[in-house]
């Protein structure tokens, strides 16, 4: 399922794959400070950012700790897409550029790391 691109509007209802329930899309870019559990347990997250922080819908954000870090291609379904404005555009259209040129920046490391091991092997 094409679900868009990315850093949809704040307020957008989603269900996630695998999911059961609806989740409110209230922050962008987080990195989240405490431990993240996915349906398998615990997960090693440590520096890692997410592209969306989100609630329980309809309840909302009842306690600290039901923060709620998921990446756009975990997105199963949109049940409500939130408020559009010109500016939302411009911030989604900001923050896809920054993760395109981080993502850019990650292959081109990769890459001068594979071809420094290469160099280092042929010595």
């Amino acid at each position: 399922m094409d679900i868009g691109e990315r850093f949809l509007p704040i307020g957008t209802v989603v269900i996630l794959k695998g999911g059961k329930k609806e989740l409110m899309i209230m922050s962008y870019c987080i990195v989240p400070s405490g431990e993240i559990y996915d349906k398998n347990g615990k997960v090693d997250s440590e520096g890692k950012m997410f592209d969306y922080g989100a609630c329980f819908y309809p309840e909302g954000m009842v306690t600290s700790d039901q923060l709620f870090a998921f990446n756009h291609d975990q997105i199963e379904k949109i049940c409500y897409k939130g408020y559009e404005t010109e500016k939302q555009k411009e911030i989604s259209k900001v923050l896809n550029g920054g993760i395109a040129m981080m993502e850019e920046e990650a292959k081109e490391s990769e890459v001068e790391g594979a071809k420094e091991s290469t160099e280092e092997g042929q010595e």
